[in-house]
């Protein structure tokens, strides 16, 4: 099992909890301030550290590099296995153990205390079991991808779901929007994306329309409506951060 992190130290020990079945758990530290690799390493996680961060899928991929067993299980630090999926990884793996197989599992997302399953957001099938030589994810700064490198691999869904806390309050989702939106832009920037304010201005209307609407988010009552709002906010900021970028590189 990997997991990479920086100060997760309210999130590390619930993560770590739900793994003891896995013969390692290893834990990639960004450059942590605060108790996180002291509490992993507490749970018998095996911690190193890689304060040179460049972006979510190079550090996954330092992680996999320093994982030694064959399968691989990824999770993120406010992710949670459950005791059922837990089961159902160890029971795949038996079965499939002589396989070139990966498995998608997936995963429910908890928005301000309240289990989204509308909005886009369920089902939301992830990518994390796999074999550590078939498979790499991809060098994006955010949102990274976990990509298949053997055309032999056969993908397999499984049906308990990974619990996935990342938003436990409306704090949260704007800190985390802003880093995401701000990594987006510069990578877009740098391969040589460009855009105008009536592009991010429809992206957001759209991103409302498809997840309230066609995406059913009102069935989640008043929360799915933030999501909603959230998600058009989102699509919007990230294409406002590239129109800037854009504007302040042109004036230089």
């Amino acid at each position: 099992m990997i997991v990479i992190a920086k100060n997760e130290e309210h999130n590390i020990a619930d993560c770590l909890s739900g793994v003891d079945f896995c013969d390692e758990k290893l834990v990639l530290d960004s450059g942590s301030t605060d108790a996180t690799v002291a509490k992993a390493q507490s749970l018998g996680a095996v911690c190193h550290v890689a304060a040179d961060w460049q972006g979510f899928g190079r550090q996954k991929n330092r992680a996999l590099d320093l994982a030694k067993n064959d399968w691989v299980l990824s999770l993120d630090a406010d992710e949670r296995v459950s005791a059922e999926l837990a089961l159902e990884i160890q029971q795949a793996l038996s079965t499939y153990s002589q396989q070139s197989v990966a498995f998608e599992i997936p995963r429910l997302t908890q928005f301000c205390g309240q289990w989204i399953r509308h909005c886009g957001w369920t089902p939301d099938y992830v990518l994390r079991v796999f074999r550590r030589s078939e498979a790499r994810f991809s060098d994006d700064l955010v949102h990274e991808k976990l990509q298949i490198v053997s055309q032999k691999t056969t993908i397999i869904r499984l049906k308990s779901p990974l619990l996935h806390l990342s938003y436990p309050t409306s704090q949260a989702y704007w800190v985390k929007l802003q880093r995401y939106s701000q990594d987006w832009a510069q990578q877009k920037y740098a391969e040589g994306r460009r855009t105008n304010m009536l592009r991010a201005a429809l992206s957001g209307m759209f991103a409302f329309v498809r997840s309230y609407i066609l995406r059913l988010g009102f069935l989640d009552g008043s929360m799915g409506f933030a999501v909603c709002t959230m998600q058009a906010q989102a699509a919007f900021g990230k294409y406002f951060e590239l129109y800037c970028l854009s504007r302040q590189n042109a004036k230089q």
